[in-house]
């Protein structure tokens, strides 16, 4: 076999990986719930890394404020009732809830651990959110892992914006 074909066949192979990952995508987008939740803080531009948002997302986990007053626990992610709730579990999912840093939050709120990055093109204009707005993120939840942000809104008042970047 020469050299063109062995690189034919590499470059064929990493093609056929990163479609497999879109397809996978997709497919979660597809067949998994979504569900709009609320975010903390963002961080929008920072030359070493680029622009994106970290999203902390908020969740409600009322069996963990029932159970204790923990404030940072291993959890799984549900949709239940058109709200992101985590459950405590004893398995090793890599997603943890904090205590929401809000003061006049209610008590089954948490902000979720990791972070969720939310890339944005190079020129798009940032929003500018204003006093009492609030960012949203839609999200799919797969079975596993961290949920995957698919839009931005911002909520002020009882009005949604969605966000668009062109």
């Amino acid at each position: 076999m020469n050299h063109l074909r062995k690189g034919l066949i590499v470059a064929l192979l990493h093609v056929l990986i990163v479609l497999s990952l879109g397809g996978k995508l997709l497919y979660d987008r597809v067949t998994r719930p979504r569900v709009w939740a609320r975010t903390g803080s963002i961080d929008p531009d920072m030359p070493i890394r680029g622009r994106y948002f970290t999203l902390n997302l908020q969740v409600h986990a009322p069996e963990l404020n029932a159970k204790s007053q923990a404030s940072y626990a291993e959890v799984e992610l549900a949709v239940e009732n058109g709200q992101l709730v985590a459950h405590p579990t004893q398995k090793n999912t890599r997603l943890n809830v904090f205590t929401w840093n809000n003061p006049n939050r209610n008590g089954d709120l948490y902000a979720l651990s990791p972070a969720l990055p939310f890339f944005i093109p190079e020129h798009a204009d940032m929003p500018q959110l204003k006093s009492g707005d609030e960012l949203w993120a839609e999200v799919t939840v797969p079975r596993s892992g961290p949920p995957r942000a698919i839009q931005l809104a911002i909520k002020r008042g009882s009005q949604w914006i969605p966000l668009t970047y062109r």
